[in-house]
């Protein structure tokens, strides 16, 4: 096998993803939103509380700066709203509006169509090797930038 096609078809799948979510947006009326926004909904729908920038940014894996740019859009649009902290004034918490717990329903059935179609025709098997593969690859350019 070529190995030059890898990296390829990560990029040629990633847009196709993107385009699918687009569409499914587009489709639940929901096209305000952004794929990429869907990290942080997420993020704040699977949490039991409001969580800070700092927390975001960990559980999606993006740098603050990344974050904050997409909670500021998401703000903007009504799904999220900034709180500050009543104990510490220095903390401030990312929560859900209305408006987003409006959408979860949609949001939720847009993440299942999501997963539904990426693992298509794949076994359980084969769902964690692909993981387990991904996460080495990852990990091999994670390691990269840390000497750059």
């Amino acid at each position: 096998m070529k190995d030059k096609y890898i990296i390829y078809f990560i990029s040629r799948t990633k847009a196709e993803m993107i385009k699918f979510i687009d569409n499914k947006l587009k489709k639940n009326n929901l096209d305000d939103l952004i794929p990429s926004h869907g990290n942080i909904l997420t993020a704040l729908f699977e949490s039991d509380k409001p969580l800070t920038m700092k927390e975001i940014s960990k559980k999606i894996g993006k740098d603050k700066s990344t974050v904050t740019a997409l909670v500021n859009k998401l703000i903007s649009l009504g799904y999220i709203e900034k709180e500050k902290s009543i104990s510490d004034k220095r903390i401030t918490y990312i929560k859900l509006t209305q408006n987003a717990r409006n959408i979860e329903n949609s949001f939720n059935h847009i993440s299942s169509q999501v997963r539904e179609t990426a693992y298509n025709n794949f076994t359980e098997e084969e769902k964690k090797e692909f993981l387990r593969l991904l996460k080495k690859l990852s990990t091999n350019f994670r390691n990269a930038n840390k000497l750059d």
